[in-house]
């Protein structure tokens, strides 16, 4: 693939842990995203409930349905591994620019984990708690990104990614607490970090590349626009599942970008595991969606 970041970008994502590029899709790409995701939210209006588990690898539901969700109100919130079903997914997850700038940053020798799209709808509770990607996907290294992209554009008012720059070399926070998987860190480091987060705008059609180690969230999304995002996360071809994946799916490591290898490349340090028990929703995890479960702080995300 050609180079598709300039050196400086490559040196800020290294720096910052995180790198908002503009252009990560064409107009076209970004036009068919949309349509498939409109045909989804269509096709849940004739559902009550979250559906499509027949055809996923773990029996879950690939699409997920916020409370209130009704045939006049739709109210698609997530689908587990789009690039499964949609032929314009799969096209920006596997050869797109966003693809390309994934490789500058891991490459040479790219592979693909799993995918999946966020809704943000006007006027919803639905929130994610700060977190480290690496604590859902741990492998041998942490060489892996996490391609946010823009389908709608990103405000202040719509939801937006809030991000603490220099965090992924900080090692890693516990999302366990009082021996429960909650999905968050804990509250006081929230708050030691809440004088460096920055809140990321942007607009649609571009990307978020961020490491698998950042720290970072979402708050609700207060305004009456949706905010939509297409997730990608890639690994270096050298860096194996430590934990099964939370969204097992048929393009499970498939290489996108150079070469597979037998060799795995180690990190030196422990690593904590995420809880294998939970299922269902991402959003009914305690610390994170809708509904604060015991122990769950609302972040500022």
């Amino acid at each position: 693939m050609p180079q598709a970041l300039s050196e400086a970008q490559i040196a800020a994502f290294r720096r910052d842990g995180y790198l908002m590029a503009e252009g990560a899709v064409t107009p076209g790409e970004l036009a068919a995203l949309r349509a498939e995701m409109a045909a989804w939210i269509a096709e849940s209006a004739r559902h009550e409930a979250s559906f499509g588990a027949e055809d996923t690898l773990d029996g879950m539901p690939r699409f997920d349905v916020e409370r209130g969700h009704s045939r006049d109100d739709p109210r698609l919130r997530r689908v587990n591994n789009p690039a499964e079903i949609g032929p314009a997914h799969k096209q920006v997850a596997f050869a797109s620019r966003m693809c390309a700038m994934v490789v500058d940053l891991i490459g040479p020798d790219v592979k693909f984990h799993h995918g999946k799209i966020n809704i943000k709808l006007p006027r919803t509770e639905s929130r994610v708690g700060y977190h480290q990607d690496f604590s859902y996907t741990p492998h041998t290294n942490d060489d892996l990104v996490t391609a946010l992209l823009l389908v709608d554009d990103m405000t202040e008012a719509n939801g937006p990614l809030r991000v603490v720059p220099g965090s992924h070399r900080e090692g890693q926070n516990t999302l366990w607490h009082d021996g429960s998987f909650t999905g968050q860190v804990a509250e006081e480091v929230v708050q030691a970090a809440s004088n460096r987060l920055v809140t990321l705008t942007g607009k649609a059609g571009s990307v978020c590349l961020m490491h698998t180690s950042l720290l970072h969230g979402s708050e609700p999304n207060r305004s009456g626009e949706r905010r939509a995002l297409y997730i990608s996360v890639y690994a270096a071809a050298d860096a194996f599942m430590l934990s099964p994946s939370p969204l097992p799916n048929r393009f499970e490591s498939r290489v996108v970008a150079g070469q597979p290898t037998r060799r795995a490349r180690l990190t030196v340090g422990e690593v904590e595991l995420p809880s294998l028990a939970h299922k269902g929703s991402f959003f009914n995890l305690a610390g994170q969606g809708t509904n604060q479960g015991a122990g769950a702080r609302p972040p500022s995300d």
